[in-house]
């Protein structure tokens, strides 16, 4: 369980993503109606766009984007060092499948510079120059308010040598202890606001030695809790989080960052996790994917065109209970934008409620029988 100004997250949850204090096409209200416990922004794409001072004069980023319940912002790492460098970074890789043109971006120039003291990088919006360091990150972060912020890191791929994984963790460890010193003056300076919870990012790829080394450093700085981050492989999440876990302290949060296949977090939750995030449902949502018990299907496939009964019989969101498989392809071959509304409101449902589900196997003690069903199911090729 996470505490915070505005309320309460019962573990594991997962966390949708409003990238820009927003989660694409869909109100925050229904967000809360359709059980969210929490929503993550990114620091990079506000500090962009409308800029920190707005949200901070708004009265922080719940305020702002008139949700309720507590909110977290990643540091802009990820976005500086993917968008900036032309990185197409999957967090989650198949690493048998892993080449360099599915990582660099084709036609992208490298836009972003890392050293020792942060990353210099060219805006993905209008081309102007930026300078973040993790004072930067944390002075951003303080002022969009959220409950939950992030330790500046530098987020590497399955791609880089083991002697660059083993630089990057020094520096992103130097970069942590900056962070808390930072993370400590504002938070006086600043004290006519609610405390934020800072997480320290645990790096160091598919090594054990890494991952393990990471997080007994950064346990020892007095973080609230911890993120698990940086690029691994698929079938390598579950060993990767219970290594780290291992390492941590019991009583603090570990949030899995941009991780959202369920299957994914079965493994996860498994190992000690307790909270994800992952843009994934929205986006498939808005190109047409949907979640089912009998696994994930395009409903804008022509054979839904007289299909007149719900995406998912099992699901109770409010598209499942409205909306037939017909009508979603009918907006779909329209063009109509109410079409990623409706499908994002029951994808974004489905996950939320699967790991509520999850939740309460664990209390009931049955959460190896939950875990087998399910997996069984999503492994099959769909049958809706």
């Amino acid at each position: 369980m996470i505490r915070t100004p505005h309320g309460t997250i019962r573990t594991p949850a997962f966390i949708p993503v409003g990238t820009k204090a927003t989660v694409k096409a869909v109100l925050p209200e229904s967000m809360q109606d359709l059980g969210a416990q929490g929503l993550l922004a990114n620091a990079y794409h506000l500090y962009l766009q409308p800029g920190p001072e707005v949200v901070d004069a708004a009265g922080g980023l719940s305020a702002f984007m008139n949700w309720p319940g507590p909110t977290f912002t990643d540091s802009g790492g990820f976005q500086v060092l993917s968008l900036g460098v032309g990185f197409k970074k999957i967090l989650a890789m198949d690493a048998s499948t892993v080449r360099s043109d599915q990582v660099i971006a084709a036609g992208k120039d490298r836009l972003a510079h890392v050293d020792d003291d942060g990353v210099t990088f060219k805006s993905h919006v209008d081309g102007s120059m930026h300078r973040f360091t993790p004072e930067v990150s944390m002075q951003v972060q303080h002022q969009l308010g959220a409950d939950l912020i992030f330790a500046f890191d530098e987020c590497t791929t399955l791609l880089n040598t083991r002697e660059y994984q083993e630089r990057s963790l020094a520096r992103t460890y130097a970069w942590a202890e900056r962070c808390v010193a930072e993370h400590a003056r504002l938070t006086r300076e600043r004290s006519h606001r609610p405390y934020q919870q800072l997480l320290g990012v645990v790096q160091g790829a598919q090594y054990e030695d890494l991952r393990r080394q990471a997080a007994r450093e950064l346990a020892g700085l007095g973080f609230d809790g911890f993120g698990i981050g940086g690029a691994l492989e698929k079938a390598q999440i579950g060993t990767i989080v219970r290594w780290v876990c291992e390492e941590l302290p019991e009583d603090r949060p570990r949030h899995l960052l941009g991780i959202g296949d369920p299957i994914d977090m079965f493994a996860a939750i498994e190992q000690g996790a307790d909270t994800f995030d992952c843009v994934a449902a929205s986006r498939m949502a808005r190109n047409g994917t949907v979640y089912s018990q009998a696994g994930r299907f395009h409903v804008t496939n022509a054979r839904f065109r007289m299909d007149f009964g719900p995406i998912d019989d099992a699901c109770d969101c409010y598209t499942c209970r409205h909306y037939t498989r017909a009508y979603l392809h009918h907006l779909w071959k329209a063009k109509e934008r109410s079409f990623a509304t409706l499908t994002t409101i029951h994808n974004e449902r489905y996950i939320v409620r699967l790991v509520d589900r999850i939740r309460e196997s664990i209390d009931a003690g049955e959460f190896d029988a939950f875990r087998d069903e399910t997996v069984g199911q999503l492994r099959e090729p769909a049958r809706a």
